[in-house]
């Protein structure tokens, strides 16, 4: 399958416009289920879910049933599931992180305090863990409750790969696998379940959106280095402040000399950076070519992505879903 021509908002713009209905009624629902008695909780929930961010998960889980026939209204409330785990792997992934903006905006955490972050985080898991059992499928619970654990597993690795330089890229490429991927896969194959379609379709599915969520995550983390605060949204910088050992700094790393592999040492194992610590960084990431790299495998992956899409046929859905691998990509441009 060819590449969509590079696209940017616009590939997220065509998609939002095919399921549109579906997202209205999908986002109602999200604002439905953050109710509680309990103040806090729908202050807190609204905050990090009205904080922006594009829906992009849910919104691949509208365009896969669309896109595999499905004519019910099952992936709706499925949606609205996958978008509660995200948002409460996002509050507590800030505490652990001790992030102060989230989208350009102040944190949950830094806002509200980490407590209540993580404790509205388990209410959000609850809420999902409720709508995937309204959905009465065991297949459906199992693939998101297995992503659930899967993207903890991938938060807990990342934890105790930080600050550790010596980290492999396979050890990485198990973070990413975890913390990202495993939920845009489940998020695009239960697309394929609610529309029971046969198991090749699936698996199609389940390669689009892990592939996708490899190259979305690539193309995060050689941001972290490259971009302006304004246009990524968040604080430039926080993978290097925390000692996160991303793709970028790996290939830097290796390709760097004695006294460039020192200062790795020094400013993420050590954590002793002083202010023009991150310049230096960046300025060794994009002398050994570790940013044009780091972006190249992610469009590997998108490759691997649409591949993935073949064996479906042509369609405006289809098109949209190919163009958001461009609209991952081209973050990055």
């Amino acid at each position: 399958m060819k590449r969509p021509a590079a696209g940017g908002e616009d590939a997220l713009t065509a998609l939002i416009a095919l399921v549109q209905a579906d997202l209205e009624a999908c986002n109602r629902l999200i604002v439905q289920r953050m109710h509680s008695p309990v103040a806090l909780i729908p202050q807190l929930a609204a905050h990090i879910v009205a904080a922006g961010g594009k829906r992009l998960r849910p919104l691949l889980t509208l365009a896969a049933a669309q896109l595999c026939g499905y004519r019910g209204d099952r992936h709706v409330a499925l949606a609205a599931c996958v978008e509660f785990i995200h948002t409460a792997t996002l509050l507590h992934d800030d505490v652990v992180d001790e992030s102060s903006l989230r989208r350009g905006q102040a944190s949950a955490n830094a806002l509200f305090g980490n407590k209540p972050s993580v404790l509205v985080g388990d209410f959000l898991f609850a809420r999902a863990f409720q709508l995937m059992t309204d959905d009465g499928s065991l297949k459906v619970l199992g693939i998101l409750s297995q992503a659930a654990a899967t993207i903890a597993e991938g938060e807990v690795l990342q934890l105790v790969t930080q600050n550790d330089i010596s980290t492999t890229e396979a050890q990485y490429l198990a973070v990413i696998e975890g913390k990202t991927a495993a939920l845009f896969a489940a998020a695009t194959r239960i697309g394929a379940v609610v529309a029971d379609r046969p198991e090749a379709e699936e698996r199609a599915l389940d390669a689009f959106g892990h592939n996708l969520g490899i190259a979305f995550q690539l193309v995060d983390d050689a941001l972290d280095y490259a971009a302006e605060q304004e246009r990524l949204g968040k604080t430039v910088g926080d993978d290097f402040r925390e000692g996160k050992i991303t793709l970028p700094v790996l290939l830097a790393h290796a390709r760097g000399d004695a006294a460039e592999r020192e200062f790795w040492r020094r400013t993420l194992e050590d954590k002793e950076q002083a202010p023009e610590d991150l310049a230096r960084a960046q300025e060794l990431i994009e002398r050994h070519g570790a940013l044009r790299d780091t972006v190249a495998r992610a469009q590997g992956y998108g490759d691997a992505a649409l591949e993935a899409l073949a064996v479906f046929p042509d369609g405006p859905v289809r098109r949209a879903l190919a163009g958001i691998v461009a609209f991952c990509i081209a973050r990055a441009r």
